[in-house]
């Protein structure tokens, strides 16, 4: 692995673990409601994150999950790089307000960058706010360009009048390991080398969620994997969060958001959040139509040589956040 260490008092990449969530808690939360007094919205606090959501975090990016520590041997500066596959990304990653301005930055976006070039991803990206003009030249200056547009939407659906929804949970084991396997070929099949196994199987193993699955005499159609933990602590369960999305077609995507609003209002929870890559219009009209409304937009940005790979048919949403 390559490092930078531009400054003596920040020492690292080392594995960040369970036992550093509440370091990486507070460096998140301290770093991204400075972010936002810096765009001008003083009064917003964000709030640190679940820690059972840092915990998907840190197992799904394994060796990628690096920290670097001050003097004193607390979190400076955090990474979070992920691989699916073909498909890599980093986030969330954060350096602490103190250390910031002193090449600490780069640092951590260059190490996790050759991390994931060193691993053979094709596609290399992150996402940053699109207003945060400050962030955008500053991962600019490294070799990320800007590229569409990850837009959130939100609607609030009936808890009543769906029907029964079709989850991996619900299967036996063996259905389990071939409705995965069957969901690597999908994926594979619309975008060739990317792979959602592993959270798939994280989001079931630790309980934040649950995949639906949409089949047909062919096979499986579609596929939707989404967490219903809260994603802030110490906050109610009242939200789904679709974190990835595979279709074949434009019917099938119908499909699965019916799929994962079966599975919410089956769960009590009314309110269903969708993270639509603008490049898919189609779909992102679709969604318009069934009632959903635009919250949030985030910039992705993609490496230079490493470009984001798009379904040439059907529709494939890769949340690039947790």
């Amino acid at each position: 692995m390559r490092a930078w260490l531009p400054d003596t008092r920040v020492t690292g990449p080392e594995r960040a673990t369970e036992g550093d969530i509440e370091g990486l808690n507070r460096v998140f939360a301290e770093a991204f409601t400075d972010r936002y007094r810096r765009d001008g919205l003083i009064g917003v606090r964000v709030p640190q994150l679940n820690p059972l959501v840092w915990r998907y975090a840190l197992l799904d990016a394994g060796e990628g999950a690096m920290v670097w520590r001050d003097e004193q041997g607390d979190v400076a500066a955090f990474n979070v790089a992920h691989q699916a596959g073909a498909e890599g990304w980093m986030g969330p990653l954060a350096v602490r307000p103190d250390r910031q301005g002193s090449g600490v930055g780069k640092t951590v976006v260059r190490t996790a960058a050759d991390w994931l070039i060193d691993r053979g991803v094709t596609t290399l990206g992150l996402e940053t706010m699109p207003r945060t003009v400050e962030n955008i030249g500053f991962y600019a200056r490294l070799g990320f360009a800007p590229g569409f547009l990850t837009v959130t939407l939100t609607n609030e659906i009936a808890t009543r009048g769906h029907p029964a929804p079709a989850l991996l949970s619900k299967r036996s084991a063996a259905e389990k390991d071939s409705g995965v396997a069957a969901a690597r070929g999908l994926v594979d099949d619309l975008a060739l080398g990317v792979d959602f196994s592993r959270e798939i199987l994280l989001t079931a193993e630790l309980g934040l969620g649950d995949t639906s699955l949409i089949e047909s005499a062919t096979g499986l159609d579609a596929l939707a994997v989404w967490h219903s933990a809260p994603l802030a602590d110490s906050r109610p369960r009242d939200e789904v969060r679709v974190l990835k999305l595979a279709a074949r077609d434009d019917a099938a995507f119908e499909a699965a958001i019916a799929a994962v609003e079966a599975a919410a209002a089956k769960a009590g929870i009314r309110r269903i959040a969708i993270r639509c890559q603008s490049r898919y219009v189609e779909a992102f009209r679709r969604l318009i139509a069934r009632g959903y409304r635009v919250r949030w937009t985030d910039l992705r940005m993609t490496y230079e040589g490493y470009p984001e790979r798009h379904a040439a048919q059907g529709v494939l949403f890769s949340n690039w956040e947790i």
